[in-house]
C-alpha cells in the first residue's frame, strides 16, 4: 500500500478570478509553481491533480502532463466525490489535501503536518483548525478510511463542496466522536497574512512576493517580506479568510 498521496484540487471556473490557476508570473502559471513546490515535499509518495471537465480546462491538464503529474477529472461541485474517485483505486494509508489557489505552499510545512499525523496516529490533522499559518499555507492530512467515511456519509452541499467540513465537525477536536484529530502548529503566529489567490489583489501580492524572492523561497521568507512591507500587505489584507466556505454554508439553508 502506498503510504501518502497528495491531492490538489484545481478548477478554472472561479467566480472571483476566473482562470486564476493559469495566470502566469515570469512565464509560469500559478498551477505550475504550485505543483513544483509540492514536489519538494519528502513525504509525498504520489501527487494527483483533482480537476474538472469544465470548458477550457485543457491548459491545466497540459501543465500536469508537462510536469509528469497524474490528473483526475471529476465533479465540479461535489469536490469530496472528486477527491475520493481520484484515489479510490490506490487506497493509500493517508491523503494530503491541498488547493491550487495556494501557489506558494511550502513543502516543509507539508512534511511537518504529515509527520505529525503519522507520529500521533491521527485520523485527521491540519494546520488550519486554528488559523496560525498564513492563508495559502493550508495543509490537511487524513486517513483514506476517513475520506471514505466522509464520502459515504456527508450529505450537506457545503460538506461535499469543501471536502473536509464533515470530518472536522465529527472530530474529537470539535467535540465529536468519529475521528481522532489535532491541529498542527510549531509556534507559527502568522494567521493574519495572505498568500492565497481568490481575487486580483491576491494575485498582485503573489506577483510582488515572487518578484522579490522568486518561487523557491520558504514560507518564513515570504512572511518576513510581507511583515516588513506594509504597502504590499495592504493590497489584500481586507479580504476575509474562508469566504467561499461561508457562502456555501448560506446556500445550505
Amino acid at each position: 500500500m502506498m503510504r501518502v498521496v497528495a491531492i490538489t484540487q484545481a478548477r478554472i471556473g472561479s467566480s472571483r478570478l476566473p482562470g486564476k490557476i493559469l495566470r502566469e508570473i515570469s512565464g509560469r502559471s500559478l498551477l505550475e509553481i504550485h505543483l513544483q513546490r509540492i514536489a519538494g515535499a519528502a513525504t509525498v509518495g504520489k501527487l494527483i491533480v483533482a480537476t474538472t471537465k469544465e470548458p477550457g480546462i485543457e491548459p491545466a491538464l497540459r501543465v500536469a502532463e508537462k510536469l509528469g503529474v497524474e490528473y483526475f477529472q471529476g465533479s465540479t461541485s461535489d469536490v469530496l466525490d472528486r477527491f475520493y474517485q481520484s484515489v479510490k483505486n490506490i487506497r493509500p494509508e493517508y491523503v494530503i489535501r491541498l488547493t491550487a489557489d495556494c501557489p506558494l505552499i511550502d513543502p516543509q510545512v507539508i512534511d511537518k503536518v504529515v509527520r505529525y499525523t503519522l507520529e500521533h496516529q491521527l485520523d485527521y490533522c491540519s494546520n488550519t483548525l486554528e488559523e496560525n499559518y498564513p492563508d495559502g499555507q493550508d495543509v490537511e492530512v487524513f486517513r483514506f478510511s476517513t475520506l471514505e467515511k466522509a464520502w459515504n456519509e456527508a450529505a450537506l452541499p457545503s460538506d461535499r463542496e469543501h471536502v473536509t467540513p464533515f470530518i472536522r465537525k465529527n472530530s474529537d477536536f470539535m467535540g465529536g466522536k468519529m475521528f481522532k484529530a489535532a491541529n498542527f502548529n510549531d509556534g507559527v503566529q502568522l494567521g493574519g497574512l495572505r498568500m492565497t489567490v481568490d481575487e486580483q489583489r491576491d494575485f498582485d501580492v503573489i506577483a510582488a512576493l515572487v518578484a522579490e524572492l522568486g518561487t523557491d523561497a520558504s514560507m518564513e521568507a515570504y512572511a518576513e517580506l510581507l511583515l516588513s512591507n506594509p504597502a504590499i500587505r495592504a493590497i489584500n489584507n481586507e479580504i476575509k479568510r474562508n469566504e467561499g466556505y461561508q457562502k456555501s454554508l448560506e446556500n445550505d439553508e
